[in-house]
């Protein structure tokens, strides 16, 4: 570039139009194109959908943390306040290593046998199929109480409607000097 001189300062008019054609030239911008109401409202109902969903998975209580077990129980059936219950049904009790108890069915408690000891009484071989006693059987290695409702047993089949059962549980090494108990309901169908 030239610096600007007497000689050279008449010409610099001649310049400007070629500057004056390159702003003209340069393309007009797109005018904005306008925001769909139906859109942006459609948009905006999803996102709150999919915030009340991940609110709900991130807040939901199901399976045991729902059944508010004690720290001794591990699982219990039927499931705690369920509705839809069959009448022949069992009830379960899966205990922590250690513990054992009894079962407690519309305020009739059952008998508990252990077993091993049903096992010595039959003089069963391994592998032996044989008749378990219509009562709650309490299984040692597992420690789980088990009652299956049956002919020949106290509650011999859950009538349509609301029960209570009721697990008094203790330490095997304290004995029952000092139960814990734990109750729930569920309705049969």
């Amino acid at each position: 570039m030239e610096p600007v001189t007497e000689a050279n300062i008449d010409a610099a008019p001649d310049a400007m139009p070629d500057v004056q054609d390159a702003i003209d030239s340069r393309p007009e911008p797109k005018p904005r194109k306008r925001i769909d109401k139906w859109t942006l409202g459609l948009s905006l109902l999803i996102a709150v959908g999919l915030v009340l969903i991940g609110r709900g998975l991130a807040v939901s209580l199901t399976g045991d943390d729902r059944a508010k077990l004690p720290d001794e129980i591990e699982s219990v059936e039927p499931f705690p306040e369920a509705v839809q219950v069959l009448s022949q049904s069992r009830v379960f009790v899966d205990l922590e290593s250690g513990y054992t108890g009894v079962l407690v069915i519309d305020g009739v408690e059952l008998p508990t046998i252990n077993i091993d000891d049903v096992a010595q009484q039959f003089d069963a071989e391994p592998g032996q199929q044989i008749d378990l006693p219509a009562t709650t059987i309490f299984e040692p290695g597992n420690f789980t109480l088990t009652f299956v409702p049956s002919e020949d047993a106290l509650v011999q089949k859950f009538d349509t409607g609301l029960h209570r059962a009721e697990v008094i549980y203790w330490k095997i090494i304290e004995g029952r000097q000092r139960p814990v108990s734990y109750s729930w309901t569920f309705n049969v169908v």
